[in-house]
């Protein structure tokens, strides 16, 4: 592994920002960012990358790549869940197995504009066909998720959960899912002098919104921690030991469907990621039995900061020594 890389990563202003936020409630100190705030923070990085994402596919050519490409990453989103599944069933209850199966095999888009940070300072860039897969990978491991709660469920009651044709139209009108399909639409059809106009917003200033998110998600993170200790080291290991061994596999098979580095390293990302904002909010309504305070830690507190410090450095340099 290439431990500059990783000394940067750890050294990143974005990573320090959230340690800073989790410092900030371990010494319980009144650091906050109103939720108004970090809810137009969310969806402004959500904004930004789904339109420099329609810039760059609608400068790149509709080839067999794409077409496999996006058959990958729905396909990866399938699969996770499954096994996961079978694994978090062992310790868990059904409902509480298929909803943190459905968040690891769903993607994080706050994970994904981290790894687009990433990549810029390491000087590597990605193709715009690599959002919009991102946005088809949220639903699958969802609609996974529930046909497995349904078919392990015993009582009657606990299926009565919608039809599959409701969970797809949440899937897809989710509001970051909506929001970044559309931008990346927008940026797609937007001249390169219409986009120009806007670019201060998209680029300039996206990284500091960045960390001031990632200060945020701390701060939620370590509000968190304490009541999440109290469930046992296996879902701590499972929130580590999974999401790594997925990057490192798709990491490697990634290899079969692109030879862009930047691609491959996205991919890497998506797999390891989980969701903490599509999954949870689908679960409220589909598995009201699932219990948030466990799956919603597990992402947001263990998996997504264990990415961003050595995930991504090791995913890297994998795909590089490959």
């Amino acid at each position: 592994m290439n431990f500059n890389l990783l000394i940067d990563n750890l050294t990143n202003p974005a990573l320090l920002f959230f340690l800073l936020g989790i410092l900030s409630t371990r010494l319980k100190s009144d650091l906050e960012i109103p939720p108004n705030s970090s809810k137009f923070i969310s969806l402004y990085l959500l904004f930004s990358i789904g339109f420099k994402g329609g810039q760059e596919l609608a400068h790149s050519t509709f080839n067999l790549e794409i077409i496999w490409s996006a058959v990958f990453g729905i396909v990866i989103a399938s699969i996770i869940p499954l096994y996961c599944f079978f694994i978090l069933k062992r310790k868990f209850s059904v409902e509480n197995a298929g909803a943190i199966a459905a968040a690891y095999g769903s993607v994080s888009a706050v994970t994904f504009v981290t790894a687009a940070a990433f990549l810029e300072i390491e000087k590597y860039s990605f193709s715009g066909h690599m959002v919009a897969i991102m946005a088809l990978m949220e639903a699958p491991a969802i609609i996974v998720g529930v046909i497995l709660i349904r078919l392990f469920t015993k009582h009657e009651e606990n299926t009565k959960s919608g039809s599959l044709k409701s969970v797809w139209k949440h899937s897809f009108t989710n509001g970051s899912v909506l929001l970044i399909l559309g931008c990346l639409a927008i940026g797609y059809l937007a001249s390169d002098q219409q986009a120009m106009g806007i670019k201060p917003f998209t680029t300039d200033i996206f990284k500091g919104f960045l960390a001031i998110f990632l200060l945020d998600m701390g701060i939620i993170s370590g509000k968190k921690l304490t009541v999440f200790f109290k469930s046992g080291w296996y879902p701590i290991v499972f929130a580590i030991l999974i999401p790594l061994l997925n990057g490192c596999l798709v990491a490697l098979a990634s290899q079969w469907v692109t030879h862009d580095v930047g691609n491959r390293f996205i991919f890497a990302v998506l797999a390891a990621s989980a969701s903490y904002i599509a999954v949870p909010a689908a679960m409220k309504i589909i598995a009201p039995k699932a219990n948030p305070g466990l799956f919603l830690p597990m992402a947001l507190a263990i998996t997504f900061p264990f990415n961003i410090t050595f995930g991504m450095p090791i995913y890297l340099t994998l795909i590089q020594s490959v």
